[in-house]
């Protein structure tokens, strides 16, 4: 169990797993955040590509945690955070549920021409989550793409949250953090409580289910 996530590393590298075995990645269980979520030097710690849980929250500045439930209770330097937060250039995103519409509609924009196959998301006011299968591009690149047509979506419909702030350029800031989370998911017994995780949490932060019209369940 706990070499889970260094078995689906080494899967997703082709790297041969015990007894000479390879395991396939077929999905990912993939969160991307809105910017502001997590600020550089975030006292809860770093990125992890292979975190044991979401719902982690470190309450010191080191790197790595390796608890298997919430530590969200523990106190924390709140001074320091918000030293983070106030160093911001522009203030945290938080989507509004229609905005939250709009990037859906510019996930599908991506979703249908790419086929990808999105078994399950949910769009949270900083952050989304997704179940998707596995493509011929890498799931950052996929990532990226959803990000991209999202913001362009919300451009579109006047509902991008820094349309007050075009750079130099004429450039709209991004609404997205840099880095995403992700698992990579190697069988059918990993994937479906992966996708039951992403149906969840709209419920976890007391909103109604979500169905977008590009998912694809199982």
């Amino acid at each position: 169990m706990g070499d889970a996530p260094n078995r689906s590393k080494r899967a997703a590298q082709g790297r041969p797993l015990t007894g000479g075995i390879e395991l396939k990645v077929i999905a990912s269980h993939v969160i991307f955040t809105a910017y502001g979520f997590w600020r550089p030097n975030d006292p809860r710690g770093s990125w992890s590509d292979y975190v044991r849980s979401w719902d982690i929250y470190a309450h010191d500045p080191s790197t790595q945690i390796d608890e298997r439930h919430s530590v969200a209770h523990v106190p924390h330097n709140r001074e320091q955070r918000l030293a983070a937060k106030a160093a911001m250039k522009y203030r945290p995103v938080r989507f509004t549920a229609i905005q939250a519409r709009a990037i859906g509609r510019g996930f599908k924009t991506a979703v249908d021409p790419a086929e990808y196959i999105i078994r399950d998301c949910s769009i949270l006011p900083n952050h989304v989550h997704l179940g998707i299968d596995r493509h011929e591009r890498k799931v950052e690149l996929i990532v990226a793409h959803l990000k991209a047509l999202a913001a362009q979506q919300l451009t579109m419909e006047s509902l991008h949250p820094f349309a007050n702030f075009l750079d130099a350029n004429n450039r709209l800031p991004s609404i997205w953090g840099r880095r995403s989370w992700k698992v990579f998911l190697s069988t059918s017994e990993d994937v479906q409580p992966a996708i039951k995780y992403v149906q969840n949490n709209p419920l976890k932060d007391g909103k109604p289910p979500q169905h977008w019209s590009f998912r694809r369940p199982a």
